[in-house]
């Protein structure tokens, strides 16, 4: 019996050790093959991602050249490259000079890509129209000041549309997000006593409100609670159907979020831009009487001294074909393209990324 018994147990520990060996080989060969299928490595925004995720598709069928991006918000995007996990960072909030001291790989250099627009949007049973809001409102919202959607603050800016006596449940973002930037961003220049409150930041401590990760959740999460308010970029609210505020500018003039309102408030921008700027900027509350208070420039983060030579080549060249043929996608889903007259300094910016000899 003990003969048998030790028997059992050595094709056991065979039957083992031939099975770990099998999973060890399929898990390197799962890792090869995962390696050798992507060329490049990205994380970041959520904010530009239905545009990108349309570029690096139309780009591998193009180029031949594979690009894995992680949607998982500016914050992180920003992480991963000073960390050299990624090959290229996305982010719609410029890094701050701390963030870029502390980039393991050295100077990150800041290439705008398009431009955007953060829409508040909302699901309201029985709205007759659709809404107009200040900078003032909105900030009193998202404070937690106005609490109710018949609040005089809001009705008063809505005449003849019919508003419930019901309360307001505030979304924001839970994660750190360039969104949440350009939001705090505009209500820190529009309403100065914002600043005083909650601040701008991609992370900001909310008064009130639901948390929900990325400009998907925020949407889904507005989409399918009645009586709730959220800030995305407008093409999830799009995506979704959902409706949009239109948003007084520094005019005075309501306007509706839409490319041509993004691409007046950038216009400004371009032509007074110094030759050597580094492209941080900011355009919200933009001046002009047709633009869109809520707008922005979005980046792709490269290093300027790429370690590798063959990555960062492909990197260059995809960031130059994005700013060629990949702008003329952008109107279609919701962005404005750089102007021209941008696009060529911006690759002349391109042309400062240093390949390792």
């Amino acid at each position: 019996m003990r003969a048998l018994k030790a028997a059992a147990l050595m094709l056991l520990a065979v039957a083992c050790a031939k099975e770990s060996a099998n999973n060890s080989q399929t898990a390197s060969s799962t890792a090869s093959t995962t390696s050798g299928s992507v060329d490049l490595t990205g994380a970041g925004a959520t904010f530009p991602y239905p545009l990108y995720s349309r570029w690096f598709s139309e780009y591998a069928r193009e180029a031949g050249v594979k690009i894995n991006y992680q949607s998982i918000g500016s914050g992180g995007g920003i992480r991963q490259l000073s960390e050299g996990t990624v090959d290229f960072g996305a982010s719609d909030s410029p890094m701050s000079d701390d963030e870029m001291a502390k980039a393991k790989g050295g100077p990150i250099i800041h290439i705008p890509t398009v431009l955007g627009a953060v829409v508040i949007t909302y699901n309201i049973p029985g709205a007759s129209a659709p809404l107009t809001l200040t900078g003032k409102a909105i900030a009193d919202i998202f404070s937690g000041k106005i609490t109710k959607w018949n609040d005089a603050r809001i009705t008063s800016l809505n005449p003849g549309v019919t508003l419930p006596a019901t309360d307001i449940l505030v979304v924001h973002r839970s994660d750190g997000s360039g969104t949440t930037y350009i939001f705090t961003d505009y209500l820190s220049r529009a309403v100065p006593a914002w600043n005083s409150t909650v601040g701008k930041g991609k992370e900001v401590k909310w008064p009130v409100g639901l948390g929900a990760k990325g400009n998907e959740a925020v949407a889904g999460q507005v989409k399918q609670t009645p009586g709730a308010i959220g800030y995305v970029e407008l093409a999830y609210a799009k995506q979704n159907n959902l409706p949009t505020a239109a948003i007084q500018n520094k005019a005075g003039k309501a306007i509706v979020p839409s490319v041509s309102a993004v691409t007046a408030a950038a216009a400004g921008a371009a032509k007074t831009l110094p030759a050597n700027t580094d492209y941080r900027i900011s355009i919200v509350d933009a001046p002009g009487a047709d633009s869109y208070p809520i707008s922005s420039f979005t980046w792709i983060l490269v290093y300027q001294n790429q370690g590798d030579a063959v990555k960062g080549k492909k990197v260059v060249d995809f960031l130059n074909w994005a700013l060629t043929k990949g702008e003329a996608d952008a109107a279609a889903l919701d962005y404005a393209p750089l102007p021209s007259e941008m696009a060529s300094k911006v690759k002349e910016k391109i042309a400062a990324v240093r390949l390792a000899q």
